[in-house]
């Protein structure tokens, strides 16, 4: 092992810290910097930049931010509350299972929000301990990123992937990480299912149902009903109970809809390529690529959302999913930046030395994609910081999908992160708890669950590619 090698590696995690302490923008500031260090100080070459994976984020955001700025989020939530509470008794499994199809479709976790005032209503309203569906639905944020065509994490995990030797597109990357993440959360479901005690013998809820802190689920039963605008009725209400108003007019509707129907275009382009328009350029036959592919389509979803959906078009850099869209962009960037500079300084080494490592030991993999989760909050720097070094490693790309799909789940490793705080403000009955010890809080288990059997999944379909 060089000090080179050595010295060089300091840097890249030094930035990694720093940028996780300064947070959002920061991460790629100061990935940034470490780039600057090994370029400027040690003199190697700069690596390429992830411009693809920055030009499928901007896309998608675009369309995304449109979508919500039309009202497309508040349609895609009360639907999910429908179905949450159709079946009241399952809900430990069908509220994050529900939570995960709308996380993937919109390439967002930030979903969960307004759905969680609905879970714990439905759940409490049914003797149900809400920790128990509220945990799930929130970690399974995590992983719902990687079975998404339209998240950064999926466009960063593309710009890897989608390129020989491994050609794996994301056609194959949705087969193997949607039904992995699937089975992670079906498992970790039935295991929460059974945790913690039930409402009528936990001490401290029936403490708090006796000073009035917290009132009877009986008192509880009824709550605000959900407000809806149907086409071409005007305001109307539904009686079905929800803890919340759910808000949602036609036009947001079909902003909704159009954005879903752009993902499923994506997805047939991705399964089917030979859809995908080839030309000839100097006597050699191109196929579009899925970045090129993913991009122009959401730029076309976008401009039928303007149609359809009418939004404020001056509305949409302040939607919080443009917000995170962006934040997203310059941490990767930077962060991507720095470790492809330093993986092409140092291939044949990793190659080497790291290859048989993973090789041998394959988890260790997983374990460095969960713990760059952990320590940075987000599954795109985790992607684009570890995925490149288990790809130079030799680990087959397949398993490298399949691991990675779980190992997001890391980002909820301590309790910092808005749904989990969001998700424990609204449970009166105090049974979802941050912990005062940075992992003795209600999302500890069910993450570990979550991450673990989704890895083990995602490794065993991965290795049918």
């Amino acid at each position: 092992m060089s000090l080179s090698f050595v010295l060089e590696a300091l840097v890249v995690l030094g930035a990694i810290i720093l940028g996780t302490r300064a947070s959002g923008v920061g991460v790629g500031v100061w990935g940034g910097v470490g780039t600057f260090v090994l370029i400027f100080v040690f003199g190697e070459a700069p690596g390429d930049p992830p411009a693809a994976a920055i030009a499928i984020i901007l896309g998608v955001v675009t369309a995304a931010a449109l979508m919500q700025a039309a009202g497309g989020i508040d349609w895609m939530v009360a639907m999910a509350a429908r179905v949450i509470e159709r079946r009241p008794r399952q809900i430990t499994l069908i509220a994050p299972l529900t939570a995960f199809l709308f996380c993937a479709g919109a390439g967002t976790g930030n979903i969960v929000y307004p759905l969680l005032p609905v879970i714990y209503d439905v759940s409490y309203r049914n003797g149900i301990r809400p920790s128990r569906p509220l945990t799930v639905t929130v970690v399974q944020s995590g992983i719902a990123l990687a079975a998404s065509p339209v998240s950064a994490a999926m466009a960063a995990m593309l710009t890897l992937t989608d390129v020989a030797p491994y050609n794996l597109g994301l056609g194959q990357i949705l087969l193997i990480t949607f039904p992995a993440c699937v089975i992670g959360i079906v498992v970790t479901s039935i295991v929460v299912n059974r945790m913690g005690r039930e409402l009528a013998d936990d001490p401290e809820v029936q403490a708090r149902l006796a000073d009035g802190r917290l009132t009877s689920p009986t008192a509880d039963a009824t709550v605000p009903s959900r407000t809806e605008v149907a086409p071409g009725t005007g305001p109307g209400t539904e009686g079905t109970p929800a803890s919340a108003a759910l808000m949602y007019t036609a036009r947001g509707r079909n902003a909704a809809l159009t954005f879903l129907a752009g993902v499923l275009v994506i997805v047939a382009l991705g399964l089917f390529p030979d859809l995908r328009p080839s030309f000839t350029v100097h006597g050699t036959s191109t196929q579009i690529d899925m970045t090129t592919t993913i991009i122009l389509v959401m730029f076309v979803v976008g401009a039928v959302i303007i149609a359809v959906g009418r939004p404020q078009v001056g509305d949409v850099p302040s939607q919080s999913v443009f917000k995170a869209g962006m934040i997203s962009a310059i941490a990767l960037f930077g962060i991507a930046w720095l470790t492809a500079t330093f993986i092409s300084a140092h291939e044949d080494y990793i190659v080497s030395t790291v290859g048989a490592w993973v090789t041998d030991w394959r988890f260790l993999f997983a374990v460095a994609v969960f713990l760059v989760a952990a320590m940075t909050t987000s599954q795109s720097t985790a992607t684009r910081t570890i995925v490149p070094i288990g790809l130079a490693a030799g680990l087959p790309a397949g398993v490298v999908t399949g691991m990675w799909a779980g190992a997001l789940g890391g980002v909820y490793t301590l309790p910092a992160n808005g749904p989990q705080i969001a998700a424990a403000n609204f449970d009166l009955t105090g049974t979802t708890k941050l912990g005062t010890r940075l992992i003795d809080h209600a999302f500890f288990v069910p993450m570990l669950i979550l991450s673990v059997t989704t890895i083990a999944a995602g490794a065993a379909i991965g290795t049918l590619f």
